[in-house]
């Protein structure tokens, strides 16, 4: 039992990352900073659409700015996302992406995103985190709509520990 616990906790997640990383899976070939693209297809327009969601251990209060924005593909694109720790002690917490459709993942490039590190927040904090990015004008012409998701989960400090 303490094996499988072992595995499950400490193994299986960094080999569940590097497999995403290198399929794009569930989002997280996108998770390192891309290096922006210097071709903006102007003849076309796709919807960026975005999720949000707090996974129910972490108090926190998570929205976007804006549920959806209109793109060119190639061009740099800013959005924000704003979170509130309701809680009364300091508490730590990671956004998981995920895209949909599952196809369009590899095309969507994140340059800055609050994704790629644990956010901690003290008791009552606000926070605006900014997103950045564009899509790669080789996305199929047949995909007019992107959605974006991403759900924060409270770490533990465990979790923590193991994360450093």
């Amino acid at each position: 039992m303490v094996g499988m616990f072992v595995f499950a906790v400490f193994i299986m997640p960094p080999i569940y990352d590097v497999f995403c990383e290198l399929t794009g899976l569930n989002g997280k070939g996108a998770s390192k900073a891309a290096v922006a693209s210097t071709v903006v297809d102007a003849d076309r327009t796709l919807t960026m659409e975005f999720l949000v969601a707090t996974d129910k251990a972490l108090p926190w209060d998570f929205r976007y700015e804006a549920p959806a924005v209109r793109v060119h593909p190639g061009a740099i694109t800013k959005t924000m996302f704003f979170v509130k720790n309701r809680d009364s002690k300091a508490v730590t917490g990671r956004a998981v992406p995920s895209v949909s459709p599952n196809e369009a993942a590899r095309f969507v490039k994140k340059t800055e995103c609050f994704c790629f590190r644990e956010q901690r927040l003290e008791a009552g904090e606000e926070m605006a985190m900014p997103m950045i990015f564009y899509i790669d004008p080789a996305i199929p012409k047949h995909i007019t709509t992107v959605t974006l998701s991403y759900k924060f989960y409270k770490l533990t400090d465990q979790a923590l520990t193991a994360s450093r």
